[in-house]
């Protein structure tokens, strides 16, 4: 019986590509740039499944192909709006993800963008590598102190509560959040938590707000102008969810006009297209999109579109099922 013909969009940790060998007739991205969606549609005419990850763009038109051979999509990673599922929906093609092994690295992330905009660690370290530093001085280059400090989230899922966790223990930090559905009374015990009954109440109390939202067509621009306006002049917004979430021209007035103190930014609308606006901006942390890059979590992850993989050509649901 021939193996399942499987095309990888861009390379994985060499543990998961060998264990897709062993398993499939794989085909692999040697370029390791993302494909365009006319080489995604044409993949899906010709192989029965396809392991895409968040750089490529899979709008309505990837999933024309005709005659369409794929049945499945093995999305390497936990997001998944750059998937147009009602479209995969339609043409019967299953999409899975990979929730739950990236939680740790992903919340080290927010952790370490709140530390590094408090205190202004990428400025300081363009400062020395300038050779501009003078010395040590009683007002040079003054953050803000964040033991102490109220954590505002929007989203409460796996990654928040993981932030929370650290922020809270680490910290001593008070934690509010919003979510629509009330929370596990549990969870608001362990963390001594306050639920908040909208998005607004938490801009408006919280020292630092983290976004754990999913980006999906609601959540779009769900940190705009109007709410921005509602945080401290002081606070400082961390953002490792997705880049669409924040109106990025929004974001950069705030900056500039010093409407909020700092941004941490880990993910951006229209990546790896970064608005230059940001580029200017002292009070701006900017990471290359690497909530989940440590060796351990990116293999993690491989292995679970494997795993997912596994149950669909066996012929049973596969465990991490979004269409």
């Amino acid at each position: 019986m021939s193996k399942p013909k499987i095309l990888v969009t861009r390379r994985w940790p060499e543990p998961c590509e060998a264990r897709l060998r062993q398993l499939f007739d794989v085909t692999f991205n040697e370029d390791n740039v993302p494909l365009s969606p006319g080489q995604i549609r044409a993949a899906m005419s010709n192989h029965d499944a396809l392991l895409p990850t968040v750089s490529d763009k899979l709008p309505a038109e990837t999933f024309t192909a005709d005659p369409l051979r794929c049945r499945i999509l093995g999305n390497f990673g936990a997001g998944f709006n750059h998937i147009d599922l009602e479209a995969a929906r339609q043409r019967g093609i299953v999409v899975t993800n990979t929730p739950g092994v990236l939680t740790e690295s992903t919340a080290d992330i927010a952790v370490m963008l709140m530390l590094m905009a408090a205190r202004r660690a990428s400025e300081a370290e363009r400062l020395l590598r300038a050779g501009e530093w003078t010395g040590w001085h009683p007002t040079q280059l003054l953050g803000t102190q964040v033991a102490g400090k109220t954590l505002g989230m929007i989203g409460f899922g796996r990654i928040a509560q993981a932030m929370a966790a650290k922020a809270h223990f680490g910290f001593n930090m008070p934690i509010i959040f919003y979510k629509p559905r009330p929370a596990d009374p549990e969870l608001l015990e362990r963390f001594q938590a306050r639920q908040m009954d909208s998005i607004e109440s938490v801009l408006q109390e919280a020292d630092f707000v983290a976004l754990h939202c999913p980006g999906s067509t609601d959540n779009y621009h769900l940190i705009n102008a109007e709410r921005l306006a509602l945080m401290k002049p002081g606070a400082i917004l961390i953002n490792t969810a997705r880049g669409d979430v924040v109106d990025n021209k929004a974001l950069i007035t705030a900056l500039r006009e010093k409407k909020i103190a700092a941004a941490g930014l880990d993910v951006y609308e229209g990546e790896p297209n970064l608005d230059p606006g940001f580029l200017s901006l002292d009070n701006a942390v900017l990471l290359p999109h690497l909530g989940s890059a440590t060796t351990e979590t990116r293999i993690a992850m491989g292995m679970k579109v494997i795993e997912n993989l596994e149950s669909f050509f066996r012929g049973e649901k596969p465990p991490n099922r979004i269409v």
